[in-house]
């Protein structure tokens, strides 16, 4: 019997030609349950909100008279329906618009494109709320809603802490004092590694809690080094390290958000929080294009 194929390697890991001509047909929708059925996260009764944000950094398509128009094209979805849409299945899908010809101006072809791309990911992500927009031009101001974290690995005594674990270890994770605490915290030394073709993936993790009790700081930060050698699309990592803080910390609040450098010219940056109110604003603004990180 030939084995099944996980629908996540439909695309990954495969040698694939790109499409000449737009190609919707391409898109790979992958369920969010496969992922959250081992984290005891039910689809029905969310414990977060939130949204999963692209940047695909090299969007474009040509109007009729075949003036190219390229940009940034930010995407945004919500964490509450059934399925993602696969990460190389939507780069391939965007460069099937670089030679599609597109309205008789620049705005004329942008608004056709960001209605297609809106349908089109509607359609398959099985949601109404998509929310897509085009930067052409880099915005004067780009805001930026992380200020006032404490990058852990600056903080004093890291380079004391011994790390010895490279796969997913709660057990880490402890608390300093049964005091309660509002913290805003951040590293910029995430990496797990894709699930379908282990190829490394760098980012950020932002976390903003409030408890009872007073997390230990490096506790946290050997939990986020811990997920090094794990194997999880970036939407399934934001959702373990929420899952795993909320176990360890029963906190009251809880936001975390994974911002990953880009790979194919899309990064990927998952967004989840116990209440609506902790939910970065300029992030998830589709009108917004924020300040980007270093290795963004």
């Amino acid at each position: 019997m030939t084995p099944t194929v996980p629908i996540e390697a439909t695309l990954l890991g495969k040698h694939v030609e790109y499409p000449a001509t737009y190609a919707p047909q391409v898109l790979v929708a992958v369920p969010r349950q496969l992922n959250r059925t081992q984290y005891a996260i039910d689809d029905k009764n969310l414990p977060f909100t939130g949204y999963d944000v692209w940047h695909a950094w090299e969007a474009g398509f040509l109007t009729r008279r075949g003036l190219p128009v390229a940009g940034v094209l930010k995407i945004i979805y919500p964490a509450n329906n059934p399925v993602i849409v696969e990460s190389k299945s939507l780069k391939l899908y965007l460069n099937s618009f670089n030679m599609e010809r597109l309205g008789n101006t620049p705005e004329d072809g942008i608004r056709e494109f960001k209605l297609t791309v809106q349908r089109d990911l509607a359609t398959l992500l099985q949601t109404d709320d998509v929310r897509v927009e085009l930067f052409t031009t880099q915005p004067g101001h780009l805001p930026f809603d992380f200020h006032g974290f404490k990058i852990l690995e600056t903080l004093h005594g890291a380079d004391q802490v011994d790390f010895a674990h490279y796969t997913d270890t709660p057990a880490l994770l402890r608390t300093d004092y049964d005091r309660p605490c509002e913290l805003r915290l951040a590293t910029h030394l995430l990496r797990s590694n894709c699930k379908i073709t282990h190829q490394p993936d760098w980012g950020s993790a932002y976390i903003h809690i409030k408890a009872n009790v007073t997390p230990n700081f490096m506790s946290i930060l050997q939990y986020i080094v811990s997920l090094r050698n794990e194997n999880h699309f970036h939407e399934e990592i934001c959702e373990m390290l929420f899952t795993r803080l909320h176990e360890a910390f029963n906190p009251e609040q809880l936001m975390v958000v994974c911002i990953y450098t880009r790979r194919g010219g899309i990064d990927i940056c998952p967004v989840r929080a116990s209440h609506a109110f902790l939910i970065p604003p300029s992030l998830t603004s589709h009108h917004t294009l924020s300040h980007k990180l270093l290795r963004q």
